[in-house]
């Protein structure tokens, strides 16, 4: 969902960075083959996903839901030459078209793909990240920050997608939904956590940036 108006949507679209030819080529595959391909970041939140990864410039990167593999290519831009980018996702049946992108990509050799329960696959990975992002299932949210904040070097970001959730966050609360419930408490995570710092931005679906304080 986006929560601008459609006119000042493509105006900000417009005076922002263009998309590179890689992503743009994804976002056609995506859109032409893969079910529910709204759940893309896009031209848009992917230059603001790319911006933050310039500033940060992190070494270790982590993303939990890797999609179609677009939003690991804006991260990718902003990692450092001899930095590594772990994505991971349940949906083995994406991977090869994850890979295909990839492999064109001036980070072949630097993006690794696990396939997989998040939560196990990060027991696995004996590293410190600078720049985390999360964009898989919500009921879960919680669980990976507490799995991933202390894997996270001090000063490191951690970008959370979808967290305005269409709106639900500030409605009420339909029975059968768990999802929003589990933003909710998510959000109030990120607020009262005192080992983090945190800005909740209204861009598309709601993007929240995180930065570890300690």
């Amino acid at each position: 969902m986006d929560f601008l108006p459609e006119k000042i949507d493509t105006y900000v679209c417009n005076h922002s960075e263009d998309e590179p030819k890689i992503l743009q080529e994804l976002s056609r595959e995506t859109w032409q083959k893969v079910l529910i391909p709204r759940m893309l970041s896009g031209h848009f939140q992917g230059r603001v996903l790319s911006m933050i990864s310039k500033l940060v410039n992190p070494k270790n990167i982590l993303e939990i839901g890797t999609y179609t593999g677009y939003s690991a290519l804006c991260l990718a831009e902003g990692m450092q030459k001899l930095g590594v980018l772990h994505t991971i996702d349940k949906n083995e049946e994406l991977a090869s078209l994850q890979k295909k992108y990839f492999d064109k990509s001036d980070y072949k050799n630097q993006i690794h793909q696990h396939i997989g329960n998040a939560l196990d696959i990060l027991k696995t990975l004996d590293l410190n990240f600078d720049l985390v992002f999360i964009d898989a299932d919500k009921s879960n949210y919680s669980n990976y920050f507490h799995a991933i904040i202390d894997k996270m070097n001090s000063g490191g970001v951690i970008i959370s997608d979808n967290v305005l959730w269409s709106g639900k966050v500030v409605e009420a609360i339909q029975p059968k939904d768990k999802d929003t419930p589990a933003l909710i408490a998510y959000n109030t995570l990120l607020k009262n956590d005192p080992r983090v710092e945190t800005v909740l931005l209204p861009i598309r679906d709601g993007l929240t940036i995180s930065r570890v304080v300690s």
